[in-house]
């Protein structure tokens, strides 16, 4: 293996030195040239605070639902056909024009508007698709080929599963009675294995298998937590107002092959294959985190190690959210109370798991949080009053936050550059390969509304995260990757050929790999990184050249089968990605 040293000369001088002081100078040395490459390394443009780019041209749809489909870079963009109305014409190639229930009328009509748009972010070509079901609060994620299979939604939308395949020609295929419990507010999971689970949904307080296409379910598995975390508002001589607070549940597959649920201010550890609740955790004190009250969660960086069998421990990350009376503040009293301003986290493959947290330099909800290639948590979009719901928020958030989880309390997060578009109810954020973040949506309004106070939004943002400086971009190192292996089988050792100026070594160098989510309202489904371990580095294997052999994750439990955005970054500053494929 070839490994260079920081200040290899010194630490050998200071070995041979005969006087103590000679040794003690050489140490120093040594040490602040540690402290200093560490500094690099954790920021390496500490006065750039990223750029914002609005793209030339918008979908004609508002982004309610995103993700993006691996090797073909095209986003899709889904909103809801309840409304009827969009400002895309579904064009004639596309057409006869489906039949939907209008939300207001309960009257189903034509419906010749688009509601659903592949946007390629690099030419940034809009192509319409035609989806019959209403999509309105789906839910999604990726199939091991890269497909998206989405469920649930609303009305006739509910129990539907549908799917997609990322090609010029492709379209939805929809099988509206595939679930068995109707899907509306849902979470939808990847399992080791490939399979999905889909948990709660308004009224439905159970989960289900998602079916293989063209069957049905005949049954679904009674979730009794769902039932216990969800809220009412008590009124006197009134009937109890719905808060619910439990809809989209964060759900992370975690190291041991189970899966971590939080709804509300609660959470447990569930055995899928059993179905069988294995431990409860401590509450997460100060409000509610789930819909209406928004907060955004993500599961932070896996780290593996060169020991096959060395433990990884899964630790999540809570930011924000509101009181659980938010959205009956809003709806009912008209008036809108601060969110949360808060970040808990807590280790939940610890044998004695606690939360801690942090403040958050403002408060925010309906944030959503967005893994970026150097491990840390961007949160944007979202507002400092209210909770989801329409006209539900207000002031909202332009400045993003970068949160890095490596440093101390107190010092982890940065504000960035502000947008001067509002992002807050039915906003979207996903990472893009190039390393810049796609943010689009918000719709406050029930219906499209561009008269409002906050219109529906139908532009389209990119946004720069400080590691793209304009001064950095000749240190930004390249994969080659035509010469690289672009899918591999568990446990594999895969050399990945890397273009730098500079020499590579372990100390400024780590390999992740990215989960690409399924985005809707500030819950980003099936999001994970993985930080590989690095087995060999060599440099120089052709002039400016390297070679970085690292180990594919030991099994679907740690990266469940699929594809993945493989990012090489070095001294903070991350190449941009390729598609790499593990099954």
């Amino acid at each position: 293996m070839s490994l260079s040293i920081p200040n290899l000369p010194l630490l050998i001088i200071a070995m041979a030195a005969t006087s103590k002081l000679v040794f003690i100078l050489a140490v120093l040395l040594l040490v602040s040239g540690h402290q200093a490459s560490a500094a690099a390394k954790d920021d390496p443009a500490p006065y750039f605070l990223g750029k914002w780019e609005l793209l030339p041209n918008n979908p004609g749809i508002s982004a309610m639902h995103s993700v993006l489909l691996p090797n073909v870079d095209e986003m899709v963009i889904f909103d809801a056909t309840v409304w009827q109305i969009s400002r895309l014409p579904l064009p004639d190639y596309k057409r006869p024009c489906p039949m939907h229930q209008n939300k207001a009328t309960n009257v189903t009509n034509i419906d010749c508007w688009c509601h659903s748009v592949f946007y390629n972010v690099n030419t940034l070509q809009v192509t319409p698709l035609k989806v019959i079901t209403d999509t309105w609060c789906s839910s999604g994620g990726l199939d091991v080929n890269g497909n998206l299979i989405s469920t649930g939604g609303f009305l006739g939308g509910s129990r539907t599963t549908r799917y997609l395949w990322g090609c010029p020609t492709c379209d939805w295929t929809e099988y509206p009675t595939a679930l068995k419990d109707g899907r509306w507010y849902a979470t939808q999971a990847l399992l080791a294995d490939g399979s999905f689970l889909i948990f709660g949904g308004r009224d439905s307080f159970s989960y289900e298998y998602i079916p293989a296409e063209r069957t049905e379910n005949a049954y679904s598995i009674p979730f009794q937590f769902l039932r216990d975390t969800y809220d009412v508002y008590r009124r006197p001589g009134q009937d109890d107002f719905r808060l619910e607070n439990n809809l989209y549940p964060f759900v992370y597959l975690v190291p041991d092959g189970n899966l971590y649920i939080f709804a509300n201010n609660r959470s447990i550890l569930l055995d899928p294959r059993a179905n069988y609740v294995l431990r409860e955790y401590p509450p997460l004190p100060g409000g509610a985190r789930n819909y209406p009250s928004t907060s955004t969660s993500v599961l932070l960086p896996l780290k593996l190690y060169r020991d096959y069998y060395a433990r990884v421990d899964a630790e999540v990350l809570i930011c924000g959210g509101s009181v659980p009376e938010a959205f009956y503040f809003g709806e009912v009293e008209k008036r809108l109370v601060p969110a949360l301003d808060d970040c808990a986290r807590m280790v939940v493959t610890s044998p004695d798991p606690v939360w801690t947290t942090e403040k958050m330099p403002t408060p925010r909800v309906m944030s959503d949080g967005v893994l970026l290639p150097t491990g840390d948590v961007l949160l944007i979009n979202g507002a400092e009053l209210g909770s989801a719901g329409w006209k539900d928020a207000d002031k909202p958030c332009f400045k993003p936050l970068l949160y890095k989880p490596s440093k101390p309390p107190g010092s982890r997060f940065t504000e960035l550059a502000p947008s001067d578009i509002p992002r807050m109810y039915h906003s979207v954020a996903n990472l893009l390969p190039d390393g810049r973040v796609f943010v689009g949506g918000s719709n406050d309004n029930d219906g499209y509304q561009e008269w409002a106070k906050f219109p529906t939004e139908l532009r389209l943002e990119k946004f720069s995260p400080p590691y793209l400086a304009p001064e950095l971009a000749d240190r930004r190192p390249m994969i080659l990757v035509d010469e690289t292996e672009k899918a591999a089988p568990y446990g594999k050792w895969v050399g990945i050929k890397v273009k730098s100026a500079e020499m590579l070594n372990e100390f400024d160098l780590m390999v992740t790999m990215i989960a690409p989510p399924f985005v809707t309202h500030s819950i980003s489904m099936n999001q994970r990184l993985i930080e590989l371990a690095i087995i060999e580095i060599k440099n120089d294997v052709y002039p400016g050249v390297h070679e970085v052999v690292v180990a594919m994750p030991p099994s679907g439990n740690i990266a469940p089968p699929g594809y993945y955005m493989l990012s090489v970054v070095l001294k903070g500053i991350p190449s941009p990605s390729m598609w790499f494929q593990v099954k």
